[in-house]
């Protein structure tokens, strides 16, 4: 994890000054999340990067706390939210796998372009159904690499290879539905699904699952 970090946390200024790509479909899916949020929720958000959709949902929450691996991208979240005069999310730095949250005690977990990133998927995604409460969400956007890259499998040996060099950080191909078996096999129901058109299946998988109410 700590090379993994460093390459994060080596291009976390320039990420942050990135565009959205499509900022349209980013709108889009911070409306539908806001649909699932309540006043009194307390909510995890793994993968933060430098913390624009958790300060963007902070206000419509009780609590976030907001995660990642790379310190210099929580460095920058927290500026952001200084500036912004937010106080009710804490930028910690972690990894999902590593994090000690007691089980039901979550009411959302929200996890954008990072399932792809993780070693593995279905024991990230069977935590999150611990975490959350009974009638829980889980928020998901993810790029389901294996359906539009034809090459994926030079990954296999190409990302080793790259991540011993501090070059690349690790990538787990998968495809839509793999990744929604993998949900759904965690116990979750898929309340919402959508694929922006327009760009093949190059674009992330956009994913609301909801954890029973009886669970």
């Amino acid at each position: 994890m700590e090379k993994n970090a460093r390459f994060w946390s080596r291009i976390a200024d320039k990420y942050a000054t990135s565009p959205v790509p499509d900022e349209a479909i980013y709108q889009k899916k911070l409306a539908v999340t806001r649909e699932y949020l309540r006043p009194d929720m307390d909510v995890l958000e793994f993968g933060c990067g430098t913390g624009s959709t958790a300060l963007v949902h902070a206000s419509t929450v009780h609590h976030i706390l907001a995660i990642d691996i790379a310190d210099r991208m929580l460095e920058i979240a927290k500026q952001k939210a200084k500036e912004q005069g937010v106080e009710n999310i804490d930028f910690r730095q972690a990894s999902v796998e590593d994090l000690d949250v007691p089980d039901h005690s979550l009411d959302a977990v929200l996890g954008h372009s990072i399932l792809h990133l993780l070693e593995n998927k279905e024991e990230v995604i069977a935590k999150v159904f611990k975490m959350l409460k009974p009638g829980g969400v889980f928020v998901s956007s993810t790029a389901c690499i294996s359906d539009f890259f034809k090459f994926y499998k030079l990954l296999e040996w190409v990302g080793p290879l790259g991540r011993f060099f501090g070059l690349l950080p690790l990538v787990n191909p998968f495809g839509r539905k793999e990744l929604k078996a993998a949900i759904t096999a965690a116990g979750f129901s898929l309340e919402y699904e959508w694929q922006p058109e327009g760009k093949g299946k190059s674009q992330a998988v956009f994913i609301v699952a909801k954890k029973p109410e009886a669970a």
